[in-house]
């Protein structure tokens, strides 16, 4: 079997950092998921790039939100959603189809709420990361 180089090992189970990066980010550690998953995203050729640049990006605009950085926060919110975008589905396990949607209501809720009321936003709004499997 002949695996597409930009789709790297996306069949593969999560790696411990990877996992860690997700128990940060789901425990709305946000900068320190960025900070683990930067070590895996450097690394990383092709499209599994894409998904550890999106999800860092994401939880960088989480941290920016919580800091009162609305247009950083909108921003990384999209651009990380979209990198997601490049990838399957799933990829090491992990749901990105539901982080993408996640996200792209959070953003859109972000958005309505607008800078002044963004410290408004629903706790239910806030995404995470749900392993497939």
């Amino acid at each position: 079997m002949t695996m597409d180089r930009r789709e790297g090992n996306c069949h593969q189970p999560p790696s411990p950092e990877l996992l860690q990066g997700i128990a940060q980010f789901n425990g709305e550690t946000w900068f320190d998921c960025h900070e683990t998953l930067e070590e895996l995203w450097i690394g990383e050729p092709g499209l599994i790039r894409d998904m550890y640049q999106g999800i860092l990006q994401i939880a960088v605009g989480l941290h920016h939100w919580r800091e009162g950085n609305y247009g950083g926060s909108v921003s990384l919110l999209r651009k990380g959603a979209a990198l997601l975008g490049h990838v399957d589905g799933d990829c090491h396990g992990v749901d990105l189809s539901a982080l993408r949607e996640d996200t792209d209501r959070l953003r859109e809720r972000l958005e309505t709420l607008g800078p002044e009321r963004m410290d408004e936003l629903e706790r239910e709004f806030i995404p995470r990361i749900h392993l497939i499997g």
